[in-house]
């Protein structure tokens, strides 16, 4: 029997106040068989539910229901519900389970666990070719989260990479975890910005709330600023010709900075791929000779024929 059905059963009964067993069937997505054993279940163990039989019945809670019976706090409700979004390591089906008990949550609960459920985003991705390391919490994690839910404005110390030290007033839209660090997406008087949390000095939430874009998705906005952090990072782009056998191997080592087009008369694939300056990328590439052909800009060639003679000369 699942621990999570019941406590489904019971946020059902306390948002309704009455529910049959085929309500609870079709809300659960489960068979009426299994909807009137948990019913039983939850009254052998205790609970103040009882039946009435006949027309216009089903199931009660005693007095009505008006108490919290899953003892749930609100800030235990979003934690609950942030393995529902798409951050969550938890299974489909799991998350499946979670997205239906929001809707039997009670209010106040049920807004700001659906904003707990789509708060956070995770991308697994490096920064280019950063070493990995593992992900430590930043200072300031939980109280920018709770910004984000509650979905109120705060006042922010920030030092940027400079070692200078601002302030600011912000509109939180999410968190995103990348690689080692996290990250605080928001819309500020000069736009929306991205503030790394391991660097916000002090956390002074206000009570104004979030001006919030219409149709704002977390994930897809990070999608774009990720995107373009790696054009200013990686800002040479060359072209290429590569086996066709080989392109999951160069996706695997290049990751987002590999753009793959159609193919040549030869049967070979065209590819652009993009590095931090000619010298470097031809070291990244020149293992990849066998099955990958620069074709432009030449420096990048003559990087890699340097490279070629200095192996012979080593290795001849």
């Amino acid at each position: 029997m699942s621990t999570d059905r019941l406590v489904a059963v019971l946020l059902l009964l306390q948002r309704r106040g009455q529910v049959t067993a085929p309500e609870v069937a079709r809300e659960l997505e489960v068979s009426e068989r299994t909807a009137r054993r948990d019913l039983d279940a939850l009254a052998r163990a205790g609970v103040p539910l009882y039946s009435m039989q006949g027309r216009g019945g089903g199931w009660r809670l005693v007095g009505g229901a008006r108490t919290d019976l899953s003892g749930l706090t609100a800030s235990e409700a979003r934690a609950l519900f942030l393995v529902a979004g798409p951050a969550s390591a938890a299974t489909p089906a799991v998350k499946a389970a979670l997205r239906k008990l929001v809707h039997a949550l009670p209010e106040p609960f049920r807004v700001q666990a659906e904003a707990a459920a789509s708060s956070l985003v995770t991308d697994p991705e490096r920064w280019g070719a950063s070493p990995i390391e593992p992900r430590q919490q930043p200072r300031f994690l939980d109280e920018l989260q709770d910004a984000v839910i509650r979905g109120v404005q705060v006042r922010l110390g920030y030092v940027d990479s400079k070692g200078v030290e601002t302030e600011r007033t912000v509109h939180p839209l999410g968190i995103v975890a990348k690689g080692p660090s996290w990250y605080l997406v928001s819309t500020t008087e000069a736009g929306q910005r991205t503030f790394r949390i391991d660097r916000v000095s002090y956390v002074d939430p206000t009570d104004d709330p979030v001006h919030r874009p219409e149709d704002f998705d977390l994930a897809e906005s990070w999608r774009e600023i990720a995107d373009e952090v790696d054009r200013k990072r990686t800002p040479l782009e060359i072209q290429a010709v590569c086996e066709p056998h080989r392109i999951g191997l160069l996706r695997m080592a290049l990751g987002g900075r590999l753009e793959v087009g159609g193919s040549t008369t030869d049967g070979r694939i065209e590819v652009v791929i993009r590095g931090r300056d000619e010298y470097a990328l031809a070291g990244e590439l020149a293992w990849m000779v066998e099955w990958l052909e620069v074709t432009g800009p030449s420096g990048v060639r003559d990087h890699l024929a340097s490279i070629g003679n200095a192996l012979v000369e080593r290795y001849a």
